[in-house]
């Protein structure tokens, strides 16, 4: 066995066995197919009552992949205590000792950060918006509507992408006080609220969570800058953890 399957068994076996972690990822499933059934029967009420309090702009396949704006905040804590619970706890000494070279660890965590977000994104993606079209009922859409399923491919993507920012602002700050006390707050409101003010609207549009949120959007013709806009904080994020974490005095 090579040390880099090594490494890669030995981060998959820890994310498994580290309670806190494995939680995080496994609350991501009933976390968004909870908000996606309470979101579908919400919008059938106001649809058949007729309410004013319905968003003008509602569509029943947007409405599919609304949820998981919220669910990925079980994936961004993921993200955080897969690498900063190692440093706060003393981990990373006996990680460092089982694979000396840092870059190898490094690109080990990362790797198996980002294949348990595939993993549990594909299903919880599709199974949501699928509870939200059964809440909705005879107001529903299908799956293969037009522009679902490029949408339903980019949250899959804008969730992996996060939970590697997650990641890579926890390596940096080596701790998940900060991440966590930054990131909650800024997906789950902060970054929309300054999206609406004038001041800093056109601003807003280049944070992570809000330029990455075009490739839930489906009908958005910004998805590829968003992705873009994403993907540059992404790897902006992993690079500077792993300057961190190879300058770190073990």
């Amino acid at each position: 066995m090579s040390e880099t399957t090594a490494a890669l068994r030995a981060e998959f076996t820890k994310l498994r066995g580290v309670r806190g972690t494995f939680t995080a990822l496994l609350l991501f499933a009933p976390f968004s197919v909870l908000i996606a059934a309470l979101g579908g029967w919400s919008a059938k009420g106001a649809i058949e009552s007729d309410s004013p309090g319905l968003r003008s702009d509602f569509t029943p396949e947007q409405a599919g992949l609304d949820g998981i704006q919220y669910g990925q905040l079980a994936l961004i804590v993921f993200g955080v205590l897969i690498v900063a619970g190692e440093y706060t706890s003393g981990m990373m000494r006996v990680s460092l000792l089982a694979v000396p070279r840092r870059g190898r660890l490094y690109a080990a965590k990362m790797t198996a950060t980002a294949v348990a977000a595939v993993a549990v994104a594909i299903p919880v993606t599709v199974v949501s918006y699928l509870v939200t079209q059964a809440a909705l009922g005879s107001h529903g859409a299908s799956i293969d509507a037009g522009g679902v399923p490029r949408a339903l491919a980019g949250a899959v993507v804008y969730l992996t992408l996060m939970s590697l920012f997650a990641a890579g602002v926890a390596a940096t700050a080596r701790s998940a006080v900060i991440p966590l006390a930054v990131l909650l707050p800024m997906v789950l409101a902060g970054s929309q609220i300054l999206s609406v003010i004038g001041a800093t609207k056109e601003v807003a549009r280049y944070f992570p969570d809000r330029a990455g949120a075009q490739l839930l959007t489906v009908d958005s013709s910004e998805a590829y800058t968003g992705a873009l806009v994403l993907l540059a904080w992404t790897v902006a994020a992993l690079v500077l953890g792993y300057l961190r974490h190879r300058r770190w005095d073990a």
